[in-house]
Order: C-alpha cells, then sequence, then structure tokens
C-alpha cells in the first residue's frame, strides 16, 4: 500500500512497518463502510493477499506470543483497509474507536485479551493515544479457514 507522506506514514517507517495490499472480501461482504466519519472495517485476518501467516489454535497449534504477533499482523490488514478507504493517508483517522478480536482458541485457552494486545499496542505505536481503544476479545473454537485471529474495528475520520 502506498501511503501518503505525514507524521503517520513517516512514524511506520520508523518504526519499519510496511502496510500490505488490503485484501480482497473472501465472501459476499464489502471491506469497508463509511458512515459520516466512522468507517467500519468488516473482519480480517492474518493473510498476505490469499496466503494464510497464521493458521491454528492459540493454545493448542499456537503460543500465546505466536498468538501475539498473529494480531499484530492481522491488525496491519484493518490498518491497510483503513488507508485503502482514504486514498492512502492514514493522518486522516481522528481516532481508532474500537477493536473486536476473535481468537481462534484451544478449549481450555482463556487469554485473549493478551493475545488482542498485539493488535492494540501496534495501534498506540502508530497513533499514540488516538489509538487507544475499546476493545472486545472473544474466544472462538474455530475461524474462517483456520485463521488463527479475525479483526474488525471503526474509525473516526476526517
Amino acid at each position: 500500500m502506498t501511503l501518503r507522506d505525514g507524521p503517520i506514514a513517516r512514524r511506520l517507517a520508523a518504526l519499519g512497518i510496511v502496510l500490505p495490499e488490503a485484501p480482497a472480501p473472501a465472501a459476499n461482504y464489502v471491506a469497508v463502510v463509511r458512515m459520516g466519519n466512522l468507517l467500519s472495517v468488516s473482519g480480517q485476518g492474518p493473510v498476505d493477499g490469499r496466503e494464510k501467516l497464521s493458521t491454528g489454535r492459540v493454545g493448542q497449534d499456537l503460543s500465546l506470543e505466536q498468538g501475539k504477533y498473529a494480531a499484530r499482523l492481522t491488525c496491519l490488514n484493518v490498518l491497510a483497509q483503513v488507508a485503502a478507504a482514504l486514498d492512502g493517508d492514514l493522518d486522516r483517522v481522528k481516532r481508532v474507536v474500537k477493536l473486536f478480536g476473535l481468537v481462534n482458541s484451544a478449549p481450555d485457552f482463556v487469554q485473549q485479551a493478551q493475545v488482542m494486545n498485539g493488535a492494540s499496542d501496534l495501534m498506540v505505536e502508530i497513533f499514540g493515544d488516538r489509538g487507544r481503544h475499546a476493545r472486545a476479545a472473544i474466544g472462538s473454537p474455530a475461524l474462517p479457514f483456520n485463521i488463527s485471529v479475525e479483526i474488525d474495528g471503526i474509525f473516526e475520520v476526517a
């Protein structure tokens, strides 16, 4: 994804982060819906194009740290969708309002909130206080395509 030059693009470069291309929807839905000054981003996974970068259940196939990394990768796809909707201008993000995360979890795994910290920490790294958000972290016995994490989000934009 080519970003417009600005403070957020420079912050991403300083962090060594390159956003992927926004993934195409995998079924009959749209990736982003704009409602006034809010963007609602459909659930994203830890994928690069159609290649799944993290699959399996956290607490069974993946460790907590691997789950956190999968949440970070997933959140990069959420941001790629936001950037695509804003013509590459992430400086138009006024606030990360909410992230909702589903974690493909082993039956006895209860650290979904820690997994989602991988996404939440990334938002704060990039946007500072504008990146602090409301959040949900839910365990799921399975996710589409056996991905390990799925995240959707709501963003206030200019």
